[in-house]
């Protein structure tokens, strides 16, 4: 039997509480299992399986021993990472440094990125939505699809 890979795809809106509460997908939630790692990405926050977080943070880690990455932004990519597991309804709690980190409101996007999930502020995703469309539009025809 084939292992089964992860694969976060798709766009989710959902609320936000002002305690930082947030229900996720569920077809999220199937990709996720028990538990996932939160952490600070490009001004949202990545959402890994505890295992693919793990290879991100050895990813970052390397790039830091090589000197391509700064070893602040290992330290800032650990440091703040959270582990999450969802309760009985599947809700999840952003710490305050994260939801800040983030700017997110009461209203937020959960985007699959095949091997993590993003989690946007809905009006910082819809301002960006056009360009990614644009860009996508660009490599459909490099890649000849």
């Amino acid at each position: 039997m084939a292992e089964q890979r992860t694969r976060f795809v798709g766009t989710y809106e959902h609320g936000l509480d002002d305690k930082g509460r947030m229900v996720l997908p569920s077809k999220i939630r199937a990709q996720l299992g028990e538990s996932g790692m939160l952490a600070k990405l490009d001004g949202c926050l990545g959402l890994w399986t505890i295992e693919g977080f793990d290879v991100a943070a050895d990813q970052m880690e390397a790039e830091a021993d090589a000197g391509r990455v700064t070893t602040g932004a290992l330290r800032a990519f650990i440091a703040d990472a959270h582990e999450i597991v969802p309760d009985q309804q599947g809700r999840i709690v952003i710490p305050s440094r994260l939801r800040q980190y983030a700017d997110l409101g009461a209203e937020v996007v959960i985007t699959g990125r095949m091997k993590r999930a993003e989690i946007w502020d809905a009006a910082t995703w819809a301002s960006m939505s056009d360009a990614h469309d644009q860009e996508l539009n660009e490599a459909v025809k490099t890649i000849g699809f």
